[in-house]
This record gives structure tokens, C-alpha cells and sequence, in this order.
């Protein structure tokens, strides 16, 4: 029992303490009580003096009747209250010695001897003289002439309210001030609790993804403002990125593996049909065909390694670069397979690194190479702020519906497969990543016959600095250059999957 009523204790004070609804209730309820701490003095402050001026007033009255009577010439029962009076009156003479007094004064001491001695002519004070019960405001005045004589002095004296001296007007207000505290603690704790419903319930909808996968929204709160409604919509969005990139990322193992599989496994059917056959075979023929698979699965790795460097957005060095010098030296080392022409603008500068931007062009030459029947034209200019890229082909082209489908990875048409049944699909896949990395697009846009690839890039002004700053090469990777022996990064020509 001791136990529980422990673990309750502790419980409670992490939730008012270390939570975000406790700290703003107990905020709340501090300031509050400062606040109310102030308004408590004020109220009492306040009430005080407004019960001084209420027997100020009646005591002021009730000398300003007894003298109007006297200067009237009325005597009789001057002295007696009123039915609405509560004030008691007592007339001293020059001496201090009472005169006459009323009822409720009969045979009693002078209320104000003193002040008469010292020749006051107003007497406005509190007083608590022993022989009343309370105390009381007295307000007098001195008359020249009167019935008992010249240089008496009229005093009335008004009992003060009781509530100011005992408990129970302060311990009321106090009562009210806690009753208002607790109220708004209740109210704080109840309101932020409201408003961290939804937070809860989307707190304990993605605790069961790992019970209903990636695949599983939480919901959209339609109270709680507009914050907590992009909350919601934020966490969605951010969930359908990751199962998408999931996805991608199963399909991509899952197609890389099948990949992998065929050269593997084609690989150690030679080696094992190497091994059965006698000592005097010609094994040149099997060693040339198991050198060819190895190669392809070296290119292979190769772009999956770049893949996964585009991926992860590793830096690498960036410089200003020429698009049509680029452009010239690549069409210039391409083997003389298909003639290609160019139409290159001068002065059409980019941003970028130059073995990536020289892969992506190297992989739309061989993409065409492989497509094209008389040849290749490369174009280089400027439109607006953009620096373009075309690499047109005279081939069959690629049919409108396949046009986004050549850009995924591992993916083939018919004809790629047939024309270059050795190629892994992962060639425009790169070369659209290391456009997007650098800010630009690589598309197929219409032509009249064959593949039209666009890429585009931010043109970089004339102004701006040379060379752009460099990020450290040591955290920079190497693109492929040291990655044993491979063929050039810049010419994958086994890497499209276009046509």
C-alpha cells in the first residue's frame, strides 16, 4: 500500500514538474497567486478606507444637523439621533468636561478631552476609548454660542464596522481568492490537457508502427488550431516520404540482387566447368568470358557505389566549368563508332564537379551510341537562366509512357536488353541524380525522330567568383576514380536503360 501511495506521489510530481502541462499549470497558478496576493491588499486596502469615509460621512452629518438646530434655536432634544443616525453625540465645554451628552454617552467620559485642551477647533480621527465596545470616528466642531454656554465643542462619534478588526471579512476574501486560484488551476490543467489530446494520439499512433508498418497514418486533428493540424499533416507527409523511400530502397536491393545473381552465377559456371576439364584444354576462350562477367560486375558495383554516395549527398569538390569545352572533349575521346555533331554555344558556364557532370554526358553518348542509326547531334546553350544540354539520337526513341520509367534504376526496355543485353539499367538513373544534385533536370523531351535527353543547369553569371569554394576533399569521394580497375567513370556506356 505504502508502495502504491509512493508511486502515486512520484508519478504526480513528474507530471507537474517535467511535464510541459504541469510547468505552465504551475506557472499559471504562481503568477495568479502574486496577482491575486495583490488584489487581496488593494480589496482591503480599498474597503478600509471606504468604511472610514461611510462613518466620516455619518459623523460629519450628524454634527452638521446639531449645529444647524442650535443656529435655528432649537434646543430640545437637539442631542437625540435620528431613527437613521448611528452616531452618538457628546457636547464638551472649553474645559473639556461633558455638557450634555446623548443616550448612548449618558455618564460616560469625554471622548475627545485633549484635542478641547489644545483649543482644536475641528476634530476629525479615529478613536478607541475603553469604555466602548468598538471603535469609533469621531468628528467634532467648536461653537461660539450655544445653551450651555460659549466655546463648547459639538463631537459625534461613529462606531467603525467590526468586519475591518476581526477574521471574517479578510478570511471571506481570502476564501473567495482560493476558491478563483483553484479555478484556474483547474481550467489551465484542463485546457492544456485538451490541447495535448491530439498530440497524444499521434504519439500513440506512431508507437504502433512497428505493429502496422510504414503504410499506417496517424490522424488530423480538427480541434487544437492550426499548429497541431500541420503537426499531423507534417508527420504524414514525412511517413509517405519514408515508406516511399522504403519501397524504393526493397526494390532497388531486391532488383541490385537479381542483378548480381546472373554474372555470379554465370562466373562460377566457368570456374567449375574450368576445373572438369582436363590438363591440356584451352581455357583461354572460358578466362576471356569469366574476364568479361567479372568486368561487368565490377561496373556494376562501381555504380552502385556512386548511387549510394548521390544518395547520401556526400560533398564533393564544385568549380566553375564550361559546358561546351566539356562537351568538345568528351565527343572527342568517344570511339568513332557513330558520327556525332555538335552545336556548341561558347561561354555557357555551370556550377558543378567536373568528373560527375562528364559521367552524365558520358552516359547519354553511350545511351545514344547504342540507339542510333546514322547519328548524334550535342547541342550546348543558353535559355534564360539555364544552361541546357541536348543529346539527340536518330534511333526508334523512347514511347511516351516510358519516358520516366527509363530513369528508375535497373530498369530496361525491350530493346536496351536486346541491343546491350550486358548493361544494369543504372546509367540515366545517375545521370539525372547528379543533375538534381547540382539543382538542375535531365529529361526526354519530344522530337521528330529518336531520344531527345535535356539536361538542364543553373547558369552561373559571368560575376560570380571563379572557383567556387571547395569543401575538403577528404570527405569528398573519389567518383569512382580509385576504385580499382574500372573503366573510365566518365564513360559507363553500360549503365542506361534508355533508348
Amino acid at each position: 500500500m505504502a508502495t502504491e501511495r509512493w508511486g502515486t506521489v512520484r508519478r504526480w510530481h513528474r507530471r507537474l514538474f517535467f511535464s510541459a502541462r504541469g510547468r505552465a499549470t504551475l506557472t499559471t497558478v504562481a503568477v495568479s497567486t502574486l496577482i491575486l496576493g495583490l488584489v487581496f491588499v488593494l480589496l482591503m486596502v480599498l474597503a478600509r478606507e471606504w468604511a472610514e469615509s461611510k462613518v466620516w460621512r455619518k459623523s460629519e452629518r450628524t454634527v452638521e444637523r446639531v449645529v444647524t438646530d442650535i443656529v435655528r434655536g432649537r434646543y430640545e432634544d437637539v442631542l437625540d439621533t435620528e431613527p437613521d443616525e448611528t452616531s452618538l453625540v457628546q457636547v464638551l465645554g472649553p474645559d473639556g468636561v461633558v455638557v450634555a451628552e446623548s443616550v448612548g454617552l449618558s455618564g460616560r467620559p469625554p471622548l475627545a478631552a485633549d484635542d478641547v485642551l489644545n483649543d482644536k477647533m475641528i476634530i476629525d480621527r479615529a478613536s478607541c476609548p475603553d469604555f466602548l465596545e468598538g471603535c469609533v470616528w469621531i468628528f467634532g466642531t467648536r461653537l461660539r454660542t450655544s445653551p450651555w454656554g460659549p466655546g463648547v465643542t459639538v463631537i459625534a462619534a461613529t462606531p467603525l464596522p467590526t468586519l475591518l478588526h476581526v477574521w471574517l471579512f479578510p478570511a471571506s476574501l481570502a476564501l473567495v481568492m482560493v476558491a478563483l486560484l483553484a479555478l484556474i488551476a483547474w481550467w489551465t490543467w484542463h485546457t492544456i490537457g485538451r490541447v495535448f489530446v491530439p498530440v497524444d494520439e499521434i504519439r500513440a499512433e506512431m508507437a504502433e508502427f512497428s505493429k502496422q508498418g510504414l503504410g499506417h497514418r496517424v490522424p488530423v486533428p480538427k480541434t487544437g488550431g492550426v499548429r497541431l493540424q500541420a503537426l499531423a499533416e507534417t508527420v504524414n507527409a514525412t511517413l509517405e516520404r519514408l515508406q516511399e523511400a522504403t519501397e524504393r530502397e526493397r526494390r532497388f536491393v531486391s532488383d541490385a540482387s537479381h542483378d548480381l545473381r546472373n554474372p555470379l552465377a554465370a562466373l562460377q559456371t566457368q570456374l567449375e566447368s574450368a576445373l572438369d576439364e582436363p590438363d591440356d584444354y584451352d581455357w583461354q576462350p572460358m578466362v576471356v568470358s569469366a574476364l568479361g562477367d567479372t568486368r561487368r560486375l565490377n561496373n556494376m558495383v562501381v555504380d552502385l557505389l556512386e548511387l549510394a554516395r548521390l544518395d547520401s549527398r556526400a560533398p564533393v569538390p564544385i568549380e566553375r566549368i564550361d559546358l561546351a569545352g566539356l562537351a568538345r572533349r568528351e565527343v572527342e575521346r568517344r570511339p568513332p563508332r557513330i558520327p556525332i555533331t555538335t552545336d556548341l554555344e561558347p561561354d555557357v558556364t555551370v556550377q558543378a564537379n567536373p568528373v560527375r557532370l562528364a559521367r552524365v554526358l558520358g552516359n547519354l553518348l553511350s545511351n545514344a551510341e547504342r540507339h542510333a542509326v546514322d547519328g548524334i547531334q550535342v547541342t550546348v546553350e543558353r535559355d534564360g537562366g539555364d544552361a541546357v544540354l541536348e543529346v539527340l539520337d536518330d534511333g526508334d526513341g523512347v514511347p511516351d509512357e516510358s519516358r520516366e520509367r527509363v530513369f528508375e534504376r535497373f530498369a530496361r526496355l525491350r530493346e536496351s536488353r536486346t541491343r546491350d543485353p550486358d548493361g544494369t539499367g543504372l546509367g540515366l538513373p545517375i545521370a539525372r541524380e547528379i543533375a538534381e544534385v547540382y539543382g538542375g533536370t535531365l529529361r526526354i523531351d519530344d522530337s521528330p525522330a529518336g531520344a531527345r535527353f535535356v539536361l538542364r543547369l543553373p547558369l552561373l553569371l559571368k560575376d560570380a567568383p571563379k572557383d567556387a569554394p571547395k569543401e575538403d576533399p577528404q570527405n569528398a569521394p573519389n567518383d569512382g576514380a580509385n576504385e580499382g580497375p574500372t573503366e573510365d567513370p566518365r564513360d559507363s556506356s553500360k549503365d542506361d536503360g534508355g533508348g
